[in-house]
């Protein structure tokens, strides 16, 4: 017999099963694991991004997405777009981190993709995001698992910088 799926108040799937660092879910009952990003939680852009790269640069791609997707899915119309774009970079980089090359290359593709379109907009950059530098990193990054696979994308290629340098 299976288990029933954890749901929320409003019948929505949700996962309490402790994650590893990748996030993957971990058995249920198992201790460890790392700190798991509320389901709920949704930061204004500059914390969203302070914190994002505080899991990136910790090497956790996986929860650093739970935050731009939190972001995301509570943006306005003229950003939601970029904020979905920067969701998915960080899922590519957390296949690239799961050995996972085909979708690490494809959801890199994507998020580089989503910011070029959002950048044809000519909209305000929130947060002082680094957008040509997170889509050179994307697109560099792709490449190199597309032909070497995910070896060469170590520790360093998993923590881009979100903002642009001072």
């Amino acid at each position: 017999m299976t288990a029933a799926r954890d749901r929320d108040e409003r019948g929505r799937a949700r996962n309490a099963r402790p994650r590893d660092a990748a996030g993957r879910p971990l058995p249920r009952g198992a201790d460890g694991g790392v700190e798991r990003v509320p389901d709920d939680l949704v930061l204004p852009p500059d914390e969203a991004v302070t914190e994002a790269q505080r899991l990136l640069d910790a090497g956790l791609p996986f929860q650093a997405h739970e935050i731009l997707e939190g972001t995301w899915k509570d943006a306005g119309d003229a950003t939601r777009d970029l904020w979905r774009a920067l969701a998915q970079l960080a899922v590519g980089l957390t296949h690239a981190q799961r050995g996972n090359a085909r979708g690490a290359a494809s959801l890199l593709r994507r998020g580089a993709e989503g910011i070029r379109l959002w950048r044809v907009l000519d909209e305000p950059v929130p947060a002082d995001l680094d957008l040509d530098g997170l889509t050179q990193h994307a697109e560099t990054l792709a490449d190199d698992v597309e032909r070497n696979g995910t070896d060469t994308a170590g520790p360093d290629r998993l923590r881009p910088r979100l903002r642009r340098r001072r």
